[in-house]
């Protein structure tokens, strides 16, 4: 008998008490991006932006665009940009092994950049616009250090279970501050006006993700990063050492066949998905006729389903697998745009409808797009991988907010345009039916689960 026979393995509960703490940055960002980016940025910006518009035109980098586009070009430049820095900033988050620090640090500089939002008042828009693109870009690459620690902190059998849990962590929380703020707007408390307490609501929001972004940043633990090949000679620092490794990276890519293959699956059907939630609030303010209390409403009705259906997919994944459920998730996508094209205008039940349908597959999509993909990856590169993952998402995410913006430009409408975005499930899906689970999982060397 070894001298550690006798010792317990702590490792699960270590494991344990870090996901505990890796949950709560779901927490913290979902409120952001439910209050802001889904519910109250765009209907208000594109009421800053009127007030401006000449002949219903204001100028964005120099081109004239109607203001009701606004929201979707601000989301479309900011994601080109992100899909450009995200995989140079993955290397460098692979071989740190305080990834705590960089998780707060992007997210400390998103909230900040966020906050600028409130100084949005009158005509001026363009300070908005400025905080928007700065935000979703330090959201970004917040993200990708976010999901990258996921493999650190839980094995191959349990990925889909925390995954899921910290997605309905997320809009938990995201839910809670929405039902605050629903309040302000919707009660107007000490005489604000709506445009007051819509800007109060987004500046409380970035103060949300900012705070309790402490939690995982005090508690995680670091991890060392994995030794991936000896240094070629000298002593090179971390950059020099990282953009290296991104280099060989780029020239191994083919190694891994069935990961590129899912993430072309996932930047389609991922895109259809980032597209409705980016648009929903426009669309449901522009189209349908719904004041914000209506929007914040439904919305906040969507975060608590959500919180349960992030939930109920992972047990589902446990049971079909985490592509199979997916699958399943996307079928309902493309119901829940058909549906929208036929939604009567003030239609409040139908609306409710629709929103809890989007609540069932939103987070567990998602969720379990992010603990499939971490067993497609090999061990040491998890940043690295994740930052492609991002890229991709974000590369493609353009496209999704063009082709809305564009429909709407050209036929006046949203409907077409929400309907339009069943084409990124359509082809999501058929090349996420090609891709080989078990074969991704050996080629880069983990453990296959028993259910795939």
């Amino acid at each position: 008998m070894s001298a550690t026979d006798g010792i317990a393995n702590l490792k699960p509960l270590e494991q344990a008490r870090e996901q505990k703490a890796w949950y709560w940055y779901d927490w913290a960002n979902s409120a952001y991006v439910t209050t802001v980016s889904t519910v109250l940025f765009a209907p208000y910006i594109i009421a800053i932006a009127k007030e401006a518009a000449v002949d219903n035109r204001i100028s964005l980098l120099g081109i004239s665009v109607a203001p009701g586009s606004l929201p979707s070009y601000l989301v479309t430049i900011s994601t080109i940009i992100s899909a450009i820095v995200l995989p140079l900033m993955g290397p460098v988050a692979d071989r740190t092994a305080n990834k705590k620090r960089m998780l707060a640090v992007f997210a400390w500089l998103g909230a900040a950049s966020g906050s600028l939002i409130f100084f949005a008042t009158g005509e001026n828009w363009q300070v908005g616009a400025v905080g928007f693109f700065l935000a979703n870009i330090f959201l970004g690459a917040s993200l990708v250090v976010n999901d990258s620690i996921l493999p650190l902190i839980s094995d191959e059998e349990n990925r889909d279970r925390v995954s899921s849990r910290g997605w309905a962590w997320g809009y938990l929380g995201g839910g809670l501050l929405l039902a605050v703020n629903l309040a302000v707007v919707t009660i107007l408390p000490f005489g604000l006006s709506t445009g007051e307490a819509a800007r109060i609501s987004m500046l409380s929001a970035c103060i949300w993700w900012a705070a309790f972004t402490l939690i995982p940043y005090l508690r995680l633990n670091d991890h060392e990063p994995i030794p991936l090949a000896e240094k070629d000679g000298g002593n090179q620092g971390i950059f020099a050492e990282s953009f290296g490794q991104l280099a060989k990276t780029l020239r191994e890519l083919p190694r891994y066949p069935v990961a590129l293959n899912f993430l072309v699956a996932y930047l389609f059907f991922n895109d259809g998905i980032q597209t409705v939630i980016a648009s929903a609030s426009t669309y449901g303010s522009e189209e349908l006729g719904f004041g914000q209390s209506v929007l914040i409403g439904t919305i906040l009705l969507v975060q608590f389903v959500a919180f349960g259906g992030a939930l109920v997919f992972g047990r589902l994944a446990k049971r079909f697998g985490a592509k199979h459920t997916i699958l399943g998730g996307l079928v309902i996508w493309m119901l829940i745009v058909t549906a929208a094209l036929f939604l009567p205008e003030k239609g409040l039940i139908p609306f409710l409808v629709l929103g809890v349908a989007i609540g069932i597959v939103l987070g567990g999509t998602q969720a379990l797009a992010r603990s499939y993909f971490s067993l497609l990856i090999p061990r040491g590169k998890e940043a690295e991988y994740f930052s492609f993952y991002h890229a991709m998402d974000r590369g493609t995410s353009w496209f999704g907010t063009l082709v809305f913006g564009l429909v709407y430009q050209l036929t006046d409408s949203y409907r077409p345009a929400i309907f339009a975005l069943i084409a990124f499930f359509v082809l999501g899906g058929a090349l996420l039916l090609r891709v080989d689970t078990a074969r991704g999982i050996r080629e880069a060397g983990n453990d296959v689960p028993r259910v795939i």
